[in-house]
């Protein structure tokens, strides 16, 4: 990986727009089920139909408080630059880029892969408290710490 410069703010902003338009997304999914629901005819023929688009709905509803969650989490997340690793913290490794906030998964920003992990997460967990220079084995994959914002 060549050395890139990475401004934080900017990837956090992202990571919070995608999760915004991913709440969007699927309200509007909601919406189209529920009034698709509704059109459906009042008939025994067609009950088993609408109990599938019911479960459909709590579905998405569950997945939609997810979502919220990760939202109302990604408030908790630090924007300031340590030394440490610790949430918030943008981790660039010889191997990955991670951005430990909130379990959002693989994202690209600028061309460039990241993974945004939960601080629970065990990847982030092996790598708290360290610093550049580090290095860490997880799953027999062994990473060296790069660069730590």
């Amino acid at each position: 990986m060549e050395k890139t410069v990475f401004e934080k703010s900017d990837i956090r902003d992202f990571v919070k727009m995608t999760i915004a338009e991913k709440i969007e997304k699927l309200k509007n999914f909601i919406e189209f089920t529920q009034e698709a629901s509704r059109d459906i005819k009042k008939t025994p023929k067609y009950d088993s139909m609408r109990e599938e688009m019911q479960e459909e709905i709590y579905q998405m509803q569950r997945q939609l408080g997810a979502l919220n969650d990760m939202k109302r989490n990604m408030a908790k997340v630090l924007n300031t630059t340590t030394e440490r690793i610790q949430l918030g913290s943008l981790v660039i490794t010889n191997k990955a880029r991670f951005y430990i906030s909130v379990s959002l998964g693989e994202f690209f920003f600028e061309g460039d892969r990241f993974y945004a992990i939960s601080s629970e997460s065990p990847m982030a967990r092996k790598m708290m408290g360290m610093k550049s220079g580090d290095e860490f084995t997880l799953n027999k994959i062994h990473q060296k710490i790069l660069e730590v914002l």
